[in-house]
């Protein structure tokens, strides 16, 4: 009896060994096992794409692009001339400068050409009337440029000065010479009329001077002029564009 008791204990001994070589394994896995603390902030937010950044840029780059506005051929600019001019003093190739009066603007609306910007202008030919039946004499002007904002644009076209006048000039030389021709002419012909008489001849004068005179009033130089300040009228002969 006492031999089996012997037995039982023995056994029970070498089960509560097996017991504890099993879980010390876990035991020590437990302890190196670091502690998680729960006031730590969870990084829960989602990594950002790459791709999202790609298609970014070109949107941005966009956005910072001056648009063109255009204005179209045959569009009207009204300016007004900062200086006069006159056939008198003026030559061919000048060039002379209009200020434009108005705001020119696109189909939407949007200024394409403000008020205050410079136009210039080229004097292409300038001659003064020589005849009483000449109502204008001539003055052909032709744009080159337009300046806005220091930033100078070419243009073509044509441009009309809507204001000029024609001056009369002091008689000249060239108008003596007329009334001298026709007192010559008079005298000759009074001469042969009357014989040869001296009162044929100045009466011949007299009246060769008269025509002579009304021939000079008649083909009297007058000047184109057109007063500083007048209407400017530019025309544009091509489509004007211009990056705002």
């Amino acid at each position: 009896m006492a031999g089996k008791r012997l037995v039982l204990l023995a056994l029970a001994i070498l089960a509560g060994c097996g017991r504890e070589r099993t879980s010390a394994p876990a035991a020590t896995r437990d302890l190196q096992r670091p502690a998680v603390d729960a006031r730590s902030p969870m990084n829960d937010r989602a990594a950002k794409s790459s791709s999202s950044k790609t298609a970014a840029k070109p949107v941005a780059k966009q956005a910072g692009k001056p648009m063109p506005r255009t204005i179209a051929a045959g569009t009207a600019i009204s300016a007004k001339f900062d200086a006069g001019i006159s056939s008198r003093t003026h030559k061919p190739g000048q060039k002379l400068t209009g200020t434009v009066a108005a705001d020119v603007k696109d189909k939407s609306g949007r200024t394409v050409i403000p008020a205050g910007a410079k136009v210039l202008v080229t004097i292409t030919a300038i001659h003064e009337s020589e005849n009483k039946g000449d109502k204008t004499g001539k003055l052909v002007l032709t744009p080159t440029q337009l300046v806005i904002a220091g930033h100078s644009y070419p243009i073509s076209g044509s441009a009309k000065a809507l204001d000029r006048t024609l001056k009369d000039r002091k008689t000249n030389a060239g108008d003596l010479a007329k009334v001298g021709v026709g007192v010559g002419a008079g005298a000759l012909l009074g001469t042969a009329v009357s014989g040869g008489s001296t009162k044929g001849a100045v009466i011949g004068g007299a009246v060769g001077g008269a025509v002579g005179t009304q021939r000079a009033i008649q083909t009297q130089d007058r000047d184109v002029v057109v007063p500083a300040g007048s209407r400017l009228k530019v025309t544009l002969g091509s489509p004007f564009r211009r990056s705002i």
